[in-house]
């Protein structure tokens, strides 16, 4: 860790993000029970050692793009903001405690206080491997949530709310299932890879 106050973490963007690869979709109205589909769209840039920044919006109206910033610890990067996986690891707490106070707040189920506590576990030999000459491998091996309610309600109406959060949380959702995905790499203009699966 630094010495220095700098750490940054982001702040509201003056424009949405501009990718240059797909055209984010227009934001359409459900009508219920027809379920909502949105996007996040991000467009992140490089900068020197470890730096990188990016600008991210939730294609609903009334979110804000946003500006974020990362970098990796010393000596490989500059610690002047969080690392990717800080972010990611956030992100999901933050989304299965979205639904947990949603939920509570439309239900009127008395909380006192709610907390998350979460523990991920990852591998990577990016320290080690590289070094000798090795390709780098990476994983995340498991993903441990504590959700600590203190509530004058019944056990049955706790563990539906917690069911329910998990149920409704997309970032859970993407952890526990297979979702489709593509990687696409642009080299000079030329698509060398198109990757799916």
């Amino acid at each position: 860790m630094t010495d220095q106050s700098d750490f940054h973490v982001g702040e509201r963007a003056e424009a949405p993000p501009v990718p240059t690869q797909f055209e984010p979709s227009p934001f359409r109205k459900s009508r219920p029970p027809e379920p909502l589909h949105f996007e996040v769209n991000v467009v992140a840039e490089a900068h020197d050692r470890q730096k990188k920044s990016g600008v991210v919006q939730v294609n609903i109206p009334g979110f804000s793009p946003v500006k974020l910033y990362c970098d990796e610890q010393t000596p490989v990067g500059d610690d002047t903001a969080p690392p990717p996986l800080a972010f990611f690891s956030a992100g999901i707490a933050f989304c299965l405690m979205t639904h947990l106070t949603d939920i509570l707040t439309a239900r009127k189920i008395q909380v006192d206080s709610l907390r998350l506590e979460q523990r991920i576990r990852f591998m990577t030999n990016l320290g080690t491997m590289r070094e000798l000459g090795h390709t780098t491998d990476g994983r995340c091996e498991k993903v441990e949530t504590h959700v600590i309610i203190e509530s004058p309600e019944s056990e049955e109406s706790i563990q539906a709310l917690l069911a329910e959060a998990e149920g409704a949380c997309m970032a859970h959702f993407a952890l526990r299932n297979p979702i489709p995905w593509s990687t696409r790499l642009i080299h000079n203009n030329r698509e060398l890879l198109h990757d799916e699966g």
